[in-house]
């Protein structure tokens, strides 16, 4: 966050773990908005509070000042207060934001699609499988993310295409042993059941005989 160059009327937002005000507010010097989650043991005084529709889910939406340890210091402007109840989940979330013209619910908003971006990355590490990366570069970082993304996307459409009833982690064990071969992407799957297994005879003798 320190070598960063905020983009004046642009939005970030930041997980909790980012919450740190002197940092906050030079964003806040920039121009820029952010949206962020409070932590438990913020510590402030409210000033105003708007007056809210609680059907919407949101509980309060507060003008309010800092008053724990150096957070006056590091920020030393009113910041804006929103408790939000999301339906989906039932918790109360606490957000706040320098922004005080949007309504609560798109602060709320804004936050919550932060989590799809924690949700992709998510995604990113139980699907892709990408253990290690070429280097430290930023060329080095997205290229093979770039490229399994496009590996993902090619079995997907392999996979409507044709109407395969294997699996994602199925079809790419028979792509990755049959890479060189050079016949239809069909055949590869074609008959790849219990039968076709039950009638296929070895030539090599069972060790048990039970």
């Amino acid at each position: 966050m320190d070598v960063l160059a905020w983009e004046a009327g642009s939005w970030y937002a930041m997980d909790r773990g980012s919450l740190d005000f002197a940092r906050l507010y030079r964003i806040h010097q920039w121009g820029a908005f952010f949206v962020t989650r409070s932590k438990k043991n913020t510590q402030y005084q409210r000033v105003y509070s708007n007056p809210v529709d609680k059907s919407t889910g949101v509980l309060c939406d507060q003008r309010v000042r800092l008053t724990g340890t150096n957070a006056d210091k590091g920020y030393p402007e009113m910041i804006r207060r929103v408790r939000y109840i999301d339906k989906e989940t039932g918790k109360s979330l606490t957000f706040l934001t320098n922004n005080m013209i949007v309504s609560p619910e798109t602060v709320a908003l804004l936050s919550k699609n932060r989590w799809h971006v924690e949700l992709f990355f998510k995604w990113i590490q139980h699907h892709l499988r990408v253990k290690r990366f070429f280097g430290y570069s930023e060329n080095a970082v997205k290229s093979p993310l770039w490229i399994a993304v496009c590996v993902d996307a090619l079995i997907a459409i392999l996979k409507a295409r044709f109407a395969l009833t294997q699996s994602y982690y199925e079809i790419l064990q028979i792509l990755s042993i049959t890479v060189f071969e050079k016949n239809p992407v069909f055949s590869m799957f074609a008959g790849e059941n219990d039968t076709s297994m039950q009638q296929w005879h070895p030539n090599q003798l069972t060790l048990f005989d039970l």
